[in-house]
């Protein structure tokens, strides 16, 4: 199974458009208005899927059998106390002959009556995300009965589905978000596709040789090994314990980048690397976390905001240390050379603080693989993203080129000079 740029490009397209017609759907049924979230093909694996659904939480969810166009399943996730929030809604808006108090601090569970309306909202936004879809690869798509489905674990809710991928297999996934203006209501949307119905779509929508779904998968490998190599320097270079966790591998547009990044400020180092491939490095960090970073890289009284020459100069020595961990380790597999660029300092609000990169990428390309990653530091865990937007003709070449086999063997060999904090 081969994939290439044009192909996930095509998918993301199929996921914002299905969004936005489920949104509208939703804003049809509830008459409140909604937007899209974030959209995001995510390359994870199943112990990662399953780890998102264990939050303790209970959940209520709609999947379909599809059948055609796509083969598969389709489900959409819910929150209990939002989909009991949306049925509150949705029965406050039938009137008085529904014949039920629709409160939702009365609802504690789901009788007849509020799973009937919970999986009519559901098939409805199913429904909308696979005619997105269907228009998009103007094919047909069949949807199956609806199927209410709750439960704590992911279990109940892909626990019998074949094409739903084991703990340590990577798989394409479909991640979607609409929200309800003004309230807290949302869902997460979810597509496990056949593989066979998957490769075929690949084939007819790459525009280029491609590249090996399993290169992908080594892709995925050397991340996680440059995430060890990020951990043990930082743990030696600041003296906090560090562990770095790659949690997947997201394909977004670089349009929507922005729109992910928390409106807060952020401290930030980006870099620019040049080889096979090549392409922009980029870690932010909340301030609060880079705050901690220069308390234990500068034991000495610092600017007020803590970033002033000593402080800045503290941050990016560790970024120069987590971009020498990732991108040595994969020149090392690779069996090439990668330059980076000096450290360039970031420390602005949201957005603004990706903006310069996105602009000068968007000259080339209009989407990108994010890294999502947390970093634990001496017991706390707070969130690092990691941007590592490679080249899109640069990786093609880079990955078919893989010796999948060399990820486990080759050591990853970042270097770097200990900071003598005495």
């Amino acid at each position: 199974m081969k994939l290439d740029v044009n192909a996930l490009g095509t998918f993301y397209r199929m996921a914002r458009e299905g969004a936005g017609l489920a949104a509208g759907r939703l804003t049809h049924m509830l008459g409140v208005e909604t937007k899209v979230g974030v959209t995001k093909l995510n390359f994870m694996r199943g112990q990662e899927i399953r780890r998102d659904f264990e939050d303790s939480t209970e959940k209520v969810g709609v999947r379909v059998k599809l059948t055609g166009g796509i083969e598969g399943y389709s489900v959409v996730v819910f929150e209990r106390e939002n989909a009991l929030r949306i049925v509150e809604t949705l029965l406050a808006e039938a009137g008085p002959d529904a014949d039920v108090d629709a409160d939702v601090d009365e609802l504690d569970g789901f009788d007849e009556m509020t799973e009937s309306a919970a999986t009519e909202v559901g098939h409805i936004m199913n429904s909308g995300f696979i005619d997105g879809w269907a228009d998009v690869l103007e094919t047909v798509i069949d949807v199956s009965t609806p199927e209410f489905v709750e439960g704590q674990t992911a279990e109940p809710f892909f626990g019998d589905i074949d094409e739903a991928p084991a703990d340590d297999d990577l798989a394409l996934l479909f991640q979607s978000q609409i929200e309800t203006v003004g309230t807290e209501v949302g869902f997460s949307h979810y597509l496990f596709p056949k593989r066979e119905s998957m490769s075929k779509l690949l084939e007819q929508l790459r525009t280029s040789e491609g590249i090996e779904y399993d290169k992908l998968d080594g892709f995925d490998r050397m991340a996680e090994r440059g995430a060890e190599e990020v951990a043990k320097t930082a743990t030696t270079l600041t003296g906090i314990d560090t562990s770095v966790d790659i949690r997947r591998l997201n394909f977004v547009s670089l349009e929507a980048i922005p729109e992910q990044v928390a409106n807060e400020k952020l401290v930030g180092v980006a870099f620019e690397f040049d080889g096979m491939p090549s392409g922009y490095l980029l870690f932010l960090f909340d301030e609060e976390s880079a705050h901690e970073i220069v308390d234990a890289m500068v034991p000495m009284e610092v600017d007020e905001d803590g970033f002033g020459e000593m402080g800045t100069s503290a941050i990016k020595e560790l970024g120069n240390i987590m971009a020498s961990g990732f991108l040595d380790g994969w020149a090392n597999v690779l069996d090439t050379t990668i330059d980076h660029s000096t450290p360039e300092f970031i420390h602005d609000i949201g957005a603004a603080a990706v903006d310069p990169v996105i602009i000068q990428l968007g000259e080339n390309q209009d989407f990108a693989f994010v890294f999502d990653t947390v970093v634990m530091a001496d017991g706390r865990e707070f969130d690092c993203e990691v941007y590592a937007i490679p080249d899109e003709s640069d990786l093609e070449r880079a990955l078919n080129n893989l010796d999948v086999d060399r990820i486990e063997e080759t050591p990853t060999t970042a270097e770097f000079q200990e900071v003598d904090n005495t």
